[in-house]
C-alpha cells in the first residue's frame, strides 16, 4: 500500500461541497447549455450541490483540447517527466487523502474506513506504479532475412475517452488515467454522474502539480448524451469503459460506428466462489463474506455465486447466517460501520427487486431481505441458502449485499457449473490440497482466479475478463497495451 493515512478513531461529518463546474483545456467551465445536475449523498437521500451537466458540444470542445494538448507540450515530453508528474499527483493524492476519503464516502455512501483503508492506497499505488513504466515503454530489434535493420515502436494512441463507474470512482479514476498517461495520451473522462466529485477533485490536483492544459478533461454528465458523444467521437483514437456489460455493448457499437477506435471494456461478473470440503472453514467464511458484502455488495468481482461442498454446507451456512446477523449498518461516517448504503434509489430498488426474486423462487432466506430504515438507500445483509442454478439471482448480477449459496457434490460438477454463465471476470477456490487448487483455477473460466482468499488487488497484477465480462486487461504491464500502438519500422542496410 501506498499511503500510510490510519482509519479515523471517532465519527467524522460529512463535508459540504459548492457547486461544481467541469474542467476543459485547462479552464473550469459551466456546460455550454448552462445545465446542471444533482449529486445526491446515499447516506440520506440529499443533495451535496449541483454539478455541470456535459453533453455533445462539451465534449467536443474537450475531445479538441485534448488533441491540441497531444500535439503540444505534452508529445513533446520525455516518459521520464511524464513519470515526474504522475509520481507528483500520487503525492498530492497521498497530501489529501481525509478529504478524498471523505468526499468519496459524501458521495457513494461507503464507509469511511474503507475509503481511507483500501481506495485511497491502491488509488496511490496505481498512480506510482505507472509512474514508474512512463520511460519504460520500449519496443524491440528483430532480426529479419536479408540486409535490414527491423524495431518497433510503441507509440501512444493520441486521445483517449474514458468513461468510469460510480462503484470504486478514485481507484477506476487511475486504473484509466494512470497508464494512458504514462504512455502519452490525452485524455476527456466523464465520470458516472452518481459519483462526480472525487474525480473533479483529481483533476484539480493534477493542475496543481503542473500536467499541461488540456492533458486531462472531466466533463460530467448523463451515458445516453456526454457518454454516447465521448464513444462515438470521430476525433477520440480510443475509449475505455468500466461498467455494466449492456451500456458496453453499446459503447462497442458506438465505436465501431464511428472511426472504429480502439476500446477496451471491463464489465460485468457472476463469480463462482468454490467452497471445498477440505478448506480452512472459518477462512472460507471471512473470504466469502468479504468478497460478497465488501463496499455494499458493489463490486464487479462480488463472489455472489458461493457453491459449496455438501458435506460441510449445513455447518458453513449456519456460521455465515450468524456472521451476517451481525454485520454493522449504518451512518459511513463512522469508522465501526462495515456497511452504508447503497449508491443510489435506483440502485436499493434493483436490489430489493432480486430479493423479491429469490423469495418467490424458493430459495431460504436466512437473513435479511428487505430494506434497512427508511433513511437513505439502505438494504439489508441478506443471505439465500439452497439456491438453485435456474433461479434469476444465481444467473444475474445484482450489485448489492445478496448472498446466494448453493451445493455441489464434487469437483467436475462444480467446475462445471461454475462455467456456465455469460461472464467471466473471477473466481475462487478454498482448499488445503494445492494440486486440487492448481487444476480447478486452470478449468475456471475466468480472468482472475483467488485461491484461499479473495478481493487481492494489486497495480501489478493484470485485471480483466473472459467471455461477456470484457476486453483487455487493465493493470500491469498488460495494461500499457491498451493505450499504445505498436509500429513497425524496416530499414534497408
Amino acid at each position: 500500500m501506498a499511503a500510510t493515512v490510519s482509519s479515523p478513531r471517532r465519527k467524522l461529518s460529512a463535508p459540504s461541497v459548492a457547486d461544481q463546474k467541469m474542467l476543459i483545456g485547462g479552464k473550469w467551465v459551466e456546460s455550454a447549455s448552462g445545465k446542471t445536475f444533482a449529486t445526491q449523498n446515499p447516506a440520506t437521500g440529499q443533495t451535496i450541490c449541483q454539478v455541470a451537466e456535459g453533453d455533445k458540444t462539451d465534449v467536443d470542445l474537450a475531445v479538441k483540447a485534448a488533441r491540441k494538448a497531444y500535439e503540444g507540450p505534452w508529445g513533446r515530453m520525455t516518459g521520464a517527466e511524464r513519470g515526474r508528474l504522475l509520481n507528483k499527483l500520487a503525492d498530492a493524492i497521498d497530501k489529501n487523502s481525509y478529504e478524498l476519503a471523505a468526499l468519496e464516502t459524501l458521495d457513494n455512501g461507503k464507509p469511511i474506513a474503507d475509503s481511507i483503508g483500501a481506495d485511497l492506497p491502491l488509488t496511490i499505488q496505481c498512480y506510482r506504479y505507472y509512474a514508474g513504466w512512463a520511460d519504460k515503454i520500449v519496443g524491440h530489434t528483430i532480426p529479419l532475412s536479408g540486409d535490414y535493420f527491423c524495431y518497433t515502436r510503441h507509440e501512444p494512441i493520441g486521445v483517449v475517452g474514458q468513461i468510469i463507474p460510480w462503484n470504486f470512482p478514485l481507484l477506476m479514476q487511475a486504473w484509466k488515467w494512470g497508464p494512458a498517461l504514462a504512455c502519452g495520451n490525452t485524455l476527456v473522462l466523464k465520470p458516472a454522474e452518481q459519483t462526480p466529485l472525487t474525480a473533479l477533485r483529481v483533476a484539480a490536483l493534477a493542475q496543481d502539480v503542473g500536467f499541461p492544459d488540456g492533458v486531462i478533461n472531466v466533463v460530467p454528465g448523463y451515458g445516453p448524451t456526454a457518454g454516447a458523444a465521448l464513444a462515438s467521437h470521430m476525433d477520440v483514437d480510443k475509449i475505455a469503459f468500466t461498467g455494466e456489460t449492456t451500456t458496453g455493448k453499446i459503447v462497442m457499437t458506438a465505436a465501431a460506428n464511428s472511426n472504429l477506435k480502439r476500446v477496451s471494456l471491463e464489465l460485468g461478473g457472476k463469480s463462482p466462489n468454490l467452497v471445498f470440503a477440505d478448506a480452512d472453514l472459518d477462512a472460507a467464511i471471512e473470504g466469502a463474506y468479504f468478497g460478497l458484502f465488501f463496499n455494499q455488495g458493489q463490486c464487479c468481482v462480488a463472489g455472489s455465486r458461493l457453491f459449496v461442498e455438501e458435506r460441510i454446507y449445513d455447518e458453513f451456512v449456519h456460521k455465515m447466517q450468524t456472521k451476517t446477523k451481525a454485520r454493522k449498518v449504518g451512518d459511513p461516517f463512522d469508522p465501526t460501520t462495515e456497511q452504508g448504503p447503497q449508491v443510489s434509489q435506483e440502485q436499493m430498488d434493483r436490489i430489493l427487486g432480486y430479493i423479491e426474486h429469490g423469495k418467490k423462487d424458493g430459495a431460504r432466506l436466512l437473513t435479511g431481505g428487505a430494506r434497512s430504515g427508511d433513511n437513505g438507500f439502505y438494504v439489508q445483509p441478506t443471505v439465500f441458502a439452497d439456491v438453485q442454478d435456474d433461479m434469476k439471482i444465481a444467473q444475474e448480477e445484482i450489485f448489492g449485499p445478496v448472498m446466494s449459496i448453493l451445493k455441489f457434490k464434487d469437483v467436475e460438477e462444480v467446475v462445471q457449473r461454475g462455467n456456465r454463465s455469460c461472464y467471466g471476470l473471477a473466481a475462487a477456490v478454498w482448499t488445503k490440497d494445492v494440486r486440487k487448487a492448481h487444476a480447478v483455477a486452470h478449468r475456471l473460466k475466468a480472468g482472475t482466479v483467488w485461491v484461499n482468499c479473495y478481493d487481492v488487488f494489486d497495480a501489478a497484477a493484470p485485471f480483466g475478463g473472459f467471455k461477456m465480462s470484457g476486453i483487455g486487461r487493465e493493470l500491469g504491464q498488460y495494461a500499457l497495451n491498451l493505450y499504445t500502438e505498436v509500429k513497425t519500422v524496416t530499414v534497408a542496410m
